[in-house]
């Protein structure tokens, strides 16, 4: 562990998250420009001098209305490059949502495994550490990079988030596929011990080919109790919601849903629909694509930079101002 302080770093469309970060920590967002030419191209430099220092770079790798999430990638690769160019002793990458983490193996002739070309492209620029939240297929991340990673859970978030919620109602943990079984067991585990008695667990058969999802058997009993479907993100909303309408067809109470990211890029489908009393998501990326009103109405968004903060502050040997949920 290094005693120094790093030099944070945020580029454009995540300086918010990464000043809350900072805030915790008790530090300052480090200077830098960014310029961008007539032609499309564009370059980035610090500006405070980061010879023999470590430095923190925030940079959220999702889509939105201003850049696309390969842009993104790119703008972050050049600028952990610079970094290593002006003499930078080490540089950490702090991605709250890290984009093709979903494309992590191959399931078709030839198909690409571009969580493995990301890796290879940021560890390629300099980039001794990466750290991220709630990754989809946690073995997947470890194993596509060389440099050390960590993840950041949202478990102990939505468990102290659903736990002043649910009274003496039976409750069950409910992953709307089998692959996403542990984090729902995570999950179950962390609200079992705030609430003081026993969470089910429950999850839903999915198959995916071409885009379609087939699938129909709910493993588990939901019947009285109020399902918590717990997953990585939400995209279209579409497995969410199928699997939220078995639960209350197999006699579930209460629906909630919980996902670390709101990519939302189906439009307002999940958050029109009355199966869910609420959806909850953390804070790694804004619910640009849905309507203001509709989002404050139908979200609970959880902050998630103290946990972010926790796990660098014990990484640096600072004092988070802000602490975890117990």
């Amino acid at each position: 562990m290094s005693t120094e302080l790093p030099l944070l770093f945020a580029l454009h469309g995540s300086e918010d998250y990464a000043a809350r970060v900072a805030q915790h920590l008790g530090l300052e967002l480090a200077a830098h420009e960014e310029r961008e030419f007539e032609d499309g191209e564009h370059k980035s430099r610090a500006l405070e001098p980061v010879e023999g220092r470590e430095a923190l770079v925030f940079h959220g790798l999702h889509g939105d209305d201003r850049h696309s999430a390969n842009d993104k990638l790119c703008r972050l690769l050049f600028f952990c490059a610079a970094l290593k160019d002006a003499g930078a002793r080490r540089v950490q990458v702090v991605a709250p949502y890290l984009c093709y983490a979903r494309k992590d193996r191959r399931t078709k002739f030839q198909d690409p495994i571009i969580t493995r070309y990301v890796a290879r492209l940021i560890e390629s620029c300099g980039v001794d550490r990466l750290t991220t939240l709630e990754v989809h297929n946690v073995a997947a991340f470890d194993n596509a990079f060389r440099v050390p990673t960590h993840n950041v859970e949202a478990a102990a978030l939505f468990a102290e988030h659903f736990a002043p919620l649910l009274g003496e109602t039976e409750v069950v943990a409910v992953s709307p596929d089998a692959g996403g079984a542990k984090r729902a067991e995570q999950f179950r585990q962390e609200l079992e011990a705030r609430i003081g008695r026993p969470v089910g667990s429950a999850f839903m058969e999915k198959y995916r080919s071409n885009d379609q999802i087939s699938g129909s058997l709910l493993v588990g009993e939901v019947r009285g109790k109020a399902a918590i479907l717990v997953d990585d993100l939400i995209s279209t909303g579409g497995t969410l919601l199928r699997a939220g309408q078995a639960c209350q067809a197999a006699g579930a109470t209460r629906l909630f849903a919980a996902a670390a990211h709101g990519l939302f890029t189906g439009g307002t489908e999940l958050l029109d629909s009355p199966v869910f009393e609420r959806i909850v998501i953390c804070d790694s990326l804004p619910p640009f694509r849905l309507p203001a009103e509709l989002a404050a109405r139908r979200l609970d968004i959880l902050d998630s930079t103290a946990a972010v903060a926790a796990r660098l502050a014990g990484e640096y040997r600072l004092s988070p101002m802000a602490e975890l949920p117990a």
